[in-house]
C-alpha cells in the first residue's frame, strides 16, 4: 500500500493525537565516496564499520546511480527529485534556484523541523532575482563553495563565520547541536504527525541533512586519521591494493575517454600529493607511488567520515530515537580509485556513477536487506516523502522505492527486471580541469550505451571546443570492467539498436532534448509516429 499524506509507511506507534508517527530523518551525504571503498560493498582497501552497521540494521542498495556524476548537479537532483535539465543545475557553474520545491520543503509543510549542515555547493547569494542559498530550512550552515577541511568558513542566515576545527567533526557537531536545541516536552519520544500545525513543538518530527565535504579532493585528513592507511600505519602495514585496471591504456575505449585529464600518473598535483615524488623512480614506479599517496589520504578522510557516522548513530541510540529515525548514508556519486588509471568521476562508467546508499529504520525496514533494483538519485526525494507519508510534488520526476524496503516480497511480484534502466547525461563538456566530453547514456542491468555528443552548447563551465561524436557500448556481464567497446561489433548490432531507441524514448519521457545532431534511432523511425 502506498502511503498517503498524513499516513507514514510502516507499522509505527501513534504520535500526537493518535496519528501515526512520522519518522525523524538523518541524511548523511559525503562527497566522492566510492562504493568500492565501503566494507559492505566489498572494499578491499579499507574498513567502514559504522557505515556497514547501518546496512546490517536495514538495507543496502546495490544499483543506485547518479544521473549526472558531478557534485552540484547530483545534490540538486537529490533535493528536488528532478533531472538536471529540470532543476537547472547542469554543471558546476549553473547555480540552483533555491526557491524550487524539494523534499525538505514538502516535509516542512507538514510540520517537520528542518536543518542543513555542510557542503551545499550549489551557489551562494543571488544572481539577479534568483536566490541560491538554502531555503526550506529552519537552520542552515553551509560551507563556502567546496569548503575547507581545516577551520572552515560557514555561511548561515546570520552571516559568515569561521569555525575552528576539522570540517567533518564540525558538521557532525553542528547537526547534533541543532537537534538538541529542539528538545522540549515529548520531543524525544513523540515525533508524531504535524500537517502544518505549529501549536507547540512537542511531537513534531525533524529532518537534518548532514552533508560532508570529505572525501573530496584535495583529501586533507585530520591529525587523528592521518597515516592510518600508510605503510606502517595502524591499518596499513602493506601497500594499498592496486586495481586490476590501473594500467589500462584505454585502447578499448573512445578518443573522448583518452582525452580526459584524470590520470593518477599524470594529473595529480603537488597539492594533492603533499610530498615531492621521490627521485629516481621510473614512470611506472612513480605512478604507483602517487596512487599510494592519493589513497592514503583519501581513505583517511573516509575513516573520519565513518567515525562521525558512528558518533551520530550512537547519539541517536543514547537518546532512544534510533528506532524512530530514518538514517541514510550515501555519497553524491562514485569515484575512480585508480580504476583505469583514473581519479575523479564524470564519465558514465561504473565506478563513477554507482552511489553507495544504506538506510536503517527499525520501525519499518527489516534488517539485512539488499536491493538490486535500478534506481537513481532522482528517486531519493520521492522515497523519503513516501516514508514520511507526504505527497510528492507533481514536479518531481523520481519514483519512490520505499515499498521495496518495507514490503520487498510484494514489490518483487510486479517487478519486470528486464525493463529496468536509467537515463544519464553529463553536461560539463571539456572543462578546464578534467576535459571530459559531454554525453548521454542509458544503462540496463546488462548493458551501458553512451553517446558522446562532445558539445558544450554554450553552457557555463564548458569549453567551446567540439570533437567528433562517438558511441560506446559495454556488455556488463561479459566485460564488467568495461574494457572493450562493442558499439561497432556486428554481434551487438541488435542490442545497440534497442538501447538507442530506449535512450531516445527516455529523453522524450523526461523532457530532455536530444542533441541537434543526434539522429532519430532506426527503430523509432520504423515504428512511425506515436499517438
Amino acid at each position: 500500500m502506498t502511503a498517503t499524506r498524513g499516513e507514514p509507511a510502516g507499522s509505527t506507534p501513534p504520535g500526537a493525537a493518535g496519528r501515526p508517527r512520522r519518522p525523524n530523518i538523518v541524511f548523511l551525504l559525503s562527497d566522492d565516496h566510492a562504493a568500492h571503498a565501503i566494507g559492505t560493498y566489498g572494499s578491499v582497501v579499507n574498513r567502514t564499520p559504522h557505515i556497514d552497521a547501518i546496512a546490517r540494521s536495514g538495507a543496502r542498495l546495490d544499483n543506485l546511480f547518479a544521473t549526472n556524476s558531478l557534485c552540484a548537479p547530483s545534490r540538486a537532483s537529490i533535493l528536488t527529485g528532478t533531472y538536471s535539465h529540470v532543476n537547472g543545475v547542469t554543471t558546476l557553474d549553473t547555480f540552483i534556484d533555491a526557491s524550487q520545491p524539494t523534499f525538505v520543503t514538502a516535509l516542512r509543510h507538514v510540520g517537520y523541523r528542518t536543518a542543513f549542515v555542510g557542503k551545499w555547493h550549489m551557489g551562494e547569494g543571488s544572481t539577479g532575482e534568483i536566490e541560491h542559498d538554502p531555503q526550506g530550512f529552519d537552520r542552515w550552515d553551509a560551507l563556502i563553495d567546496q569548503g575547507e577541511y581545516h577551520d572552515p568558513r560557514f555561511l548561515s542566515a546570520d552571516g559568515l563565520r569561521v569555525e575552528p576545527g576539522y570540517a567533518t567533526d564540525l558538521i557532525t557537531e553542528l547537526a547534533i547541536d541543532w537537534v538538541e536545541s529542539l528538545d522540549g516536552p515529548g520531543d524525544r519520544h513523540d515525533p508524531g504527525g504535524g500537517d502544518g500545525d505549529d501549536s507547540g513543538d512537542g511531537g513534531r518530527p525533524w529532518c537534518v541533512l548532514v552533508w560532508h565535504k570529505a572525501p573530496h579532493r584535495p583529501w586533507e585528513p585530520d591529525a587523528a586519521h592521518a597515516g592510518l592507511y600508510a605503510v606502517g600505519g595502524p591499518l596499513g602495514g602493506t601497500p594499498i591494493p592496486v586495481p586490476a585496471t590501473f594500467t589500462d591504456d584505454l585502447a578499448g575505449r573512445s578518443d573522448t575517454a583518452r582525452r580526459a585529464a584524470m590520470r593518477v600518473a599524470d594529473h595529480l598535483t603537488a597539492e594533492d600529493l603533499k610530498q615531492p615524488v621521490p627521485q629516481g623512480l621510473s614512470r611506472d614506479e612513480a605512478a604507483l607511488w602517487k596512487y599510494q599517496r592519493y589513497m592514503e589520504d583519501y581513505l583517511a578522510c573516509v575513516a573520519s567520515v565513518d567515525d562521525n557516522v558512528g558518533r551520530l548513530t550512537s547519539w541517536l541510540a543514547d537518546r532512544g530515537e534510533l528506532d524512530d529515525t530514518i538514517v541514510i548514508y550515501s555519497s553524491d556519486q562514485g569515484f575512480f580509485l585508480g580504476d583505469h588509471g583514473w581519479f575523479d568521476k564524470r564519465f558514465m562508467y561504473e565506478e563513477s556513477i554507482r552511489m553507495p546508499f544504506v538506510l536503517s529504520y527499525p520501525r519499518a525496514v527489516a534488517a539485512g536487506q539488499s536491493l538490486d533494483r535500478i534506481v537513481t538519485n532522482v528517486d531519493i526525494a520521492a522515497t523519503l516523502l513516501e516514508a514520511a507519508g507526504v505527497e510528492a510534488p507533481s514536479r518531481m520526476q523520481g519514483q519512490s522505492f520505499w515499498r521495496d524496503l518495507t514490503d520487498p516480497a510484494a514489490a518483487q511480484e510486479n517487478r519486470h527486471r528486464e525493463s529496468e534502466g536509467f537515463y544519464y547525461r553529463y553536461w560539463m563538456h571539456d572543462d578546464s580541469s578534467h576535459q571530459v566530453g559531454a554525453h548521454y547514456g542509458y544503462r540496463t542491468h546488462r548493458y551501458t550505451l553512451i553517446f558522446f555528443y562532445n558539445d558544450g552548447l554554450g553552457l557555463p563551465g564548458c569549453s567551446d571546443r567540439r570533437f567528433a561524436q562517438e558511441w560506446e557500448l559495454y556488455d556488463l556481464e561479459a566485460d564488467p570492467e568495461e574494457l572493450v567497446n562493442v558499439a561497432d561489433d556486428a554481434a551487438y548490432a541488435a542490442v545497440r539498436a534497442t538501447l538507442e531507441a530506449r535512450l531516445w524514448l527516455a529523453q522524450k519521457e523526461l523532457g530532455d532534448a536530444p542533441h541537434p545532431e543526434q539522429s532519430v534511432p532506426r527503430l523509432i523511425r520504423e515504428a512511425g509516429p506515436t499517438p
